[in-house]
């Protein structure tokens, strides 16, 4: 799909539309939460990306209403952290991120990461079910606009639709060049299921790897610029983040260039470079 600025959008799979570009916010501290979030939405982002467990929904929510921008004209996505997963638990937490963050609904609401075996044995299957039973509930009340999963692999999916009344509507993933989950991509795009990116830049030895700052110098762009561009050129939704404001226009001002299918390939097998890498059926958080 083309886009031709951070306000143009997505469709998900019940209609509902989604900025092509998101302001990420995980590990901004609550103390810079509120600014940064004011700033990016100042500098033009319209999306905006938490989670419970980042501890900032608070600040986030003060620096939407610090910009003074209608709610109707903002996406806000936050997500369901571990420690609340299961039916009744959901409910509950979904109400304490709405009142963390001042607002009436949520546009997006996520499960952050999927049961596992690892932890919860035979029982992980059961609990992912219960847990989406409450997302499809408060999707149901309009107490959320839209929902998703994160971190979920395609055996995730997988074992969880049998049991779900409703498709899960975005996969929100670590995409990024060195590490572009092409599988589970597909199979999300495949499915009519929206792949967001977190942490596109991945790590440092992303944003210095020779490659991409050789690639973005011949369009007078930076590394990351590249980056969010080859997710873009993906049909991937990009979470930059950043509290510079220069940076943060930086991560936007992607529009006026595209990447040649040669540049594609070339950023597509690029490997073992940057990122947490985490795989979802080892953690144990």
């Amino acid at each position: 799909m083309r886009v031709t600025s951070c306000t143009d959008t997505f469709t998900l799979s019940n209609g509902t539309t989604i900025p092509c570009i998101g302001y990420g916010t995980f590990e901004t501290p609550a103390n810079e939460a509120r600014t940064a979030v004011r700033e990016a939405l100042e500098t033009g982002y319209r999306h905006i990306d938490t989670a419970a467990v980042y501890g900032n929904q608070e600040a986030v929510g003060a620096g939407i209403r610090d910009s003074g921008i209608p709610r109707d004209q903002l996406f806000v996505t936050s997500k369901l952290w571990n420690t609340e997963r299961g039916y009744e638990n959901t409910l509950k937490a979904c109400e304490q991120t709405l009142n963390e963050l001042g607002v009436d609904y949520l546009d997006l609401y996520l499960i952050h990461w999927p049961t596992n075996r690892k932890q919860f044995g035979d029982r992980a299957q059961e609990l992912n079910a219960e847990t989406w039973r409450a997302f499809e509930e408060l999707y149901k009340s309009g107490r959320v606009k839209a929902i998703g999963l994160s971190n979920f692999l395609p055996h995730h999916i997988e074992s969880l639709i049998p049991s779900a009344a409703i498709t899960p509507m975005v996969d929100q993933l670590e995409v990024h060049p060195g590490w572009p989950q092409t599988a589970a991509v597909k199979y999300c795009q495949d499915h009519g299921i929206q792949v967001e990116a977190w942490g596109p830049f991945g790590h440092k030895d992303v944003l210095t790897n020779q490659t991409l700052v050789s690639i973005g110098g011949k369009y007078g762009k930076s590394s990351a610029q590249v980056c969010v561009r080859w997710a873009l050129q993906h049909d991937v939704l990009p979470l930059p983040k950043s509290v510079h404001m220069s940076r943060m226009r930086s991560n936007i001002d992607v529009f006026d260039f595209e990447l040649t299918d040669e540049d594609m390939q070339v950023i597509d097998e690029l490997r073992g470079i940057g990122g947490t890498c985490s795989d979802p059926d080892a953690v144990d958080f």
